[in-house]
């Protein structure tokens, strides 16, 4: 037995891409499964995101139910389904990419708990629910593929449909008011400075939250029970996650955001500004990324 790569409800049609290095990506992952070497001596940022260990440190803690199962959605290359598909008995995919699907399948083609779907979740309709359903970086894109005047709360209320009573729903994504952004670090998605603090002026495609945004989202969309976690230095490299019963302290060490992707400025330190911040109590608000786990 192994894992299933299911091309039912494929369209076609690839609708993201970091560009031809996902060629290199799939013949890596068929050539080995041990990418410490590569990691070590290739420092392109697609390379380190998708094949770095440190991307399942968002989720390999999360003490999930026995015996249960995940919609994840976006699944990307894979970076966290190998740790999904350790804890849970049932995983399922979607991702939008069939070459990003196919890397996926290949990283993890020896789970037999895993169904990769190629496909628009909207062009699904899976017929059980889901103990757990999973947006690692997927749901700031809502307003992309979901044409409606209210994106983001009109998908968390179609997907909630898969989503048994006592589910929950995990979600990993930036927040627009992250300390890295007022020192510098341009906007994950857009590459422009200040642009999510300024509210993405001009785009309705993409976009992140503030804390008190995305708990009033969730909440709008059906989700009212929330536990904010908050990865640092961010979701996509998280080294620790804090929550709001262990924050850290003014004399915590909190090393500043990494930006492989874009070139950054750094017009101050964020270690020395995070500490003046904690000593206020306002650690929650400015932190990089949240990690929230909610349901009904």
């Amino acid at each position: 037995m192994s894992a299933k790569l299911n091309l039912d409800f494929y369209t076609g049609a690839d609708f993201y891409s970091d560009g031809d290095i996902e060629d290199e990506l799939l013949e890596i992952v068929k050539s080995t499964s041990d990418y410490s070497d590569i990691l070590a001596n290739d420092s392109r940022w697609p390379i380190l995101y998708h094949l770095s260990p440190i991307r399942q440190n968002i989720i390999n803690w999360y003490p999930f139910k026995k015996d249960a199962s995940c919609l994840e959605i976006g699944g990307g290359c894979g970076a966290i389904t190998g740790a999904l598909c350790s804890s849970l008995k049932e995983v399922k995919v979607v991702e939008l990419s069939k070459r990003r699907a196919t890397i996926n399948f290949e990283r993890h083609k020896e789970y037999d708990n895993l169904e990769i779907f190629v496909a628009n979740l909207n062009d699904i309709e899976f017929k059980e629910k889901f103990d757990y359903i999973t947006l690692n970086g997927v749901l700031e894109y809502a307003g992309s593929f979901t044409k409606t005047d209210e994106p983001y709360k009109d998908f968390l209320k179609q997907i909630k449909k898969y989503l048994k009573p006592d589910g929950k729903l995990i979600i990993a994504i930036e927040n627009r008011y992250g300390l890295k952004y007022f020192a510098g670090a341009k906007e994950d998605h857009t590459s422009k400075v200040f642009d999510g603090i300024t509210g993405y002026i001009g785009n309705d495609t993409v976009r992140t939250f503030g804390k008190k945004e995305l708990e009033n989202l969730l909440k709008d969309s059906g989700y009212p029970e929330q536990d904010f976690y908050y990865p640092h230095p961010d979701y996509k490299m998280p080294m620790e996650i804090y929550s709001s019963d262990w924050l850290p302290s003014s004399s915590t060490q909190l090393s500043p955001a990494p930006n492989f992707d874009y070139e950054k400025y750094e017009l101050f330190s964020e270690a020395e500004a995070f500490k003046g911040i904690i000593e206020n109590g306002q650690y929650e608000f400015f932190a990089n990324s949240f990690l929230v786990i909610c349901g009904e």
